[in-house]
């Protein structure tokens, strides 16, 4: 189960570098660049949504059958133990939400790219009629 929380921390680290290249202010040209390469990988990287919603389904399921232990028959390294796993279920709740909006500021910003692009042509256009 330790694999499936590596790559989704890769996506989420590769969706940051590519979010962060996306929004950072660089020339007309390299940035049209950026975003055209960024709108290629964005079709293809929306299979991360279904993992991420297979990943927070059986995080839920894991809490809902999760064996308690906050009564006092439970030994210190029992309780230390629940604590690390509630723990743990939270980074990795924060992880999937991370990798959903990521993905979502990327098409967006992208989009946004594109729509701008198209306005500039249109406006260029009308200045030559």
């Amino acid at each position: 189960m330790g694999l499936q929380w590596v790559i989704l921390a890769g996506v989420v680290a590769a969706e940051a570098v590519v979010a962060a290249l996306v929004t950072l202010p660089a020339p007309r040209l390299i940035q049209s660049r950026i975003v055209a390469l960024a709108s290629l990988i964005i079709q293809p990287a929306a299979s991360i949504i279904p993992f991420v919603a297979f990943q927070l389904l059986d995080l839920h399921w894991k809490n809902e059958h999760r064996l308690m232990c906050t009564s006092e028959i439970c030994t210190s390294q029992e309780r230390l133990r629940y604590e690390k796993s509630i723990l743990k279920a939270q980074r990795n709740v924060i992880l999937c939400v991370l990798a959903c909006l990521l993905y979502w500021f990327i098409f967006r910003i992208c989009k946004f790219h594109k729509e701008i692009k198209e306005l500039e042509e249109a406006q260029k256009r009308l200045k030559e009629q």
